[in-house]
């Protein structure tokens, strides 16, 4: 994907946020996005999430990956540290290509989301001269 300033900013601005404690979703997860000839391929660290935790909407180019991490209680327990976020967290990408939605994948497994994007192949067309 090209360098795109905006979308940069807002990644600095969303760790910022997570290191805070200022963000308003209690947790966001660590997230590779990268391009192969082929496809973009989203990987997002979820530990604990069951598919049923786990929402994917594609609109046009952009990919919504939403989910929600319970939190843990239990009776007769104190708990002397929680790192962990639980909540709800949404987190989207956009796309430079377009991409078939028809033919895209997710796979959880290990704790780690992995979403293939196919690209579509460029549109080309003969055109007569007369």
């Amino acid at each position: 994907m090209p360098v795109n300033p905006w979308r940069d900013l807002r990644a600095w601005q969303e760790r910022l946020e997570r290191l805070s404690g200022s963000h308003a979703e209690s947790w966001s997860p660590a997230i590779d996005v990268y391009e192969t000839p082929e496809a973009y391929v989203v990987a997002a660290e979820l530990p604990g999430l069951t598919r049923d935790q786990i929402t994917l909407e594609m609109v046009e180019s952009r990919l919504t990956i939403r989910g929600t991490r319970v939190e843990r209680t239990a009776e007769n327990v104190h708990y002397h540290q929680v790192e962990r976020g639980h909540g709800a967290f949404s987190r989207t990408f956009e796309f430079n290509d377009r991409i078939d939605a028809d033919r895209i994948t997710a796979d959880l497994a290990n704790g780690v989301l992995t979403v293939t994007l196919p690209k579509l192949p460029a549109a080309r067309r003969t055109i007569d001269v007369k």
